[in-house]
Parts: structure tokens; C-alpha cells; sequence
């Protein structure tokens, strides 16, 4: 009977039967029954995550728990996004809501300023086309406009205090609201107002003889739309007396 090539020079008898013998400690699983050796976990290109994987006594590591702290990583990561994606959601929704006409005009002191406005033609024209209230007052770049959004806690202040709750109220407060919209204006080249107007775009020729000249001269001398057009929407307010 030849020797045994497992117990060569080991001077130990190999098992009954012929069994192989395992070159490496058998890690320990929760399930007796399914034991894998490290080399089986190598050869299954599943490793575990040895910087989070505890060892066990017998020194292999506890592929269990690095897939355990994996799927609460998943969880969380799942969790984190859901999260983002509903406050988005709901961010992008409440911008929508602010910036539709039945927002603005909510507050009391906003409906004298609308009846004026629903006189203009930026309410109601021959094209049937009108400009809302952000469409002038909102800008439509993002920045801008969380900056609009911010400074507007001074309107809601305003409608609690009674600012402008009557007509001889607006009357008294409007060459003071007025010019700081038209220095706001001016400030980005009536940048709001251009988001329906364009010099680069309107055809000269087809304007009366005074518009073509204004709107040549303000081209050329690099004015914006407030420069002239002021009172449009709005009544024009009475300049206050100096001295």
C-alpha cells in the first residue's frame, strides 16, 4: 500500500476514505451547511470589503457582516436620494406656485396694483399675448431669482404692518417704489424686459416714424427699455417737490 501524498513528511494520517484535505481554516458562516473556504471566496470574484469586515476567532474574515454594513450603506445611499429628489420636487413646485398671478395678488395691498395693471396692455391686447407679474418683477435666472425670492419677506412684512393697504396709502408710497424698481431695472439693462423684447429683433421698418427714431437712437446711445418706457403698467407717480 504506497503512501499517502497528504501525509508526506508530515507525519500525519490522512482521513479515511480518501477525503481531501483543506489547505486553509474554513470560515465561519452563520449556516453550517454552507461553508466556503477563503479560496472559494476569491475564486467567486465576490469579495468582501475587508477595511469594514470584522474577523473571526479563527482569524478569516466575517464576509456576513461586510455584507451586511454593504446593504445598509445601499439602504442609506437609496434613502439619501429618495430624500433629495422629493425636496426638489417639492422646491421646484413652491417656486411655480409664487410666481402665478393668484399668489401675487393673494395679499390685499397687491389688488389695487393689479386693477391698474389689468388696464394695461401687458393684461390685455390686440395679440392676446400678456405678461404676468414675474414675468417683469421675477428674474428667470436661478440666482437672481433665490435672491428675489429672499428679498421678498419685506412684501409680507409690509402687508402685516398696513403699508399700502388704501389708495391714499399707494399714493404716498409710490414715487419711492417706483424709482427703486426702475433703478433695479437699470441696474441689469432691463434685463426682465428682455426676456420678450429685443432690438436685435424687432424690424424697424415696420414702426411708425417716431418709434423707428427712438428705437435707433437708444440702440446707438445703449439706453434699455425703463429709459422710456415707464408708467406702462403702472400709474406714473408724482415727482415730490424739492425745497
Amino acid at each position: 500500500m504506497g503512501e499517502h501524498p497528504g501525509a508526506r513528511g508530515s507525519g500525519k494520517v490522512p482521513p479515511a476514505g480518501g477525503r481531501k484535505v483543506s489547505l486553509f481554516p474554513v470560515a465561519e458562516f452563520p449556516d453550517a451547511t454552507d461553508k466556503k473556504s477563503p479560496v472559494d471566496i476569491f475564486d467567486s470574484g465576490h469579495l468582501p470589503d475587508w477595511e469594514d469586515t470584522k474577523m473571526t476567532d479563527n482569524g478569516n474574515p466575517n464576509v456576513t457582516t461586510g455584507r451586511a454594513k454593504m446593504i445598509k450603506r445601499a439602504i442609506v445611499f437609496v434613502l439619501v436620494f429618495v430624500a433629495g429628489i422629493t425636496f426638489a420636487g417639492t422646491f421646484s413646485y413652491a417656486l411655480k406656485l409664487s410666481n402665478e398671478e393668484e399668489f401675487c395678488t393673494s395679499c390685499h395691498s397687491m389688488k389695487m396694483v393689479f386693477q391698474e395693471y389689468q388696464q394695461s396692455l401687458h393684461y390685455k391686447n390686440g395679440s392676446g399675448v400678456s405678461a404676468t407679474c414675474s414675468d417683469c418683477h421675477v428674474p428667470k435666472q436661478f440666482w437672481p431669482k433665490m435672491a428675489a425670492k429672499m428679498m421678498a419677506y419685506k412684501d409680507v412684512l409690509h402687508e402685516f404692518l398696513g403699508t399700502i393697504d388704501t389708495w391714499e396709502k399707494l399714493d404716498e408710497h409710490r414715487w419711492d417704489m417706483a424709482t427703486r424698481v426702475w433703478d433695479k431695472m437699470r441696474a441689469t439693462g432691463s434685463r426682465e424686459c428682455r426676456g420678450c423684447h429685443s432690438f436685435s429683433k424687432m424690424d424697424l421698418s415696420e414702426q411708425d416714424r417716431s418709434a423707428r427714431r427712438k428705437h435707433g437712437l437708444a440702440v446707438d446711445q445703449d439706453k434699455s427699455c425703463i429709459d422710456c418706457h415707464q408708467g406702462i403698467v403702472h400709474a406714473l407717480p408724482d415727482e415730490p417737490d424739492v425745497g
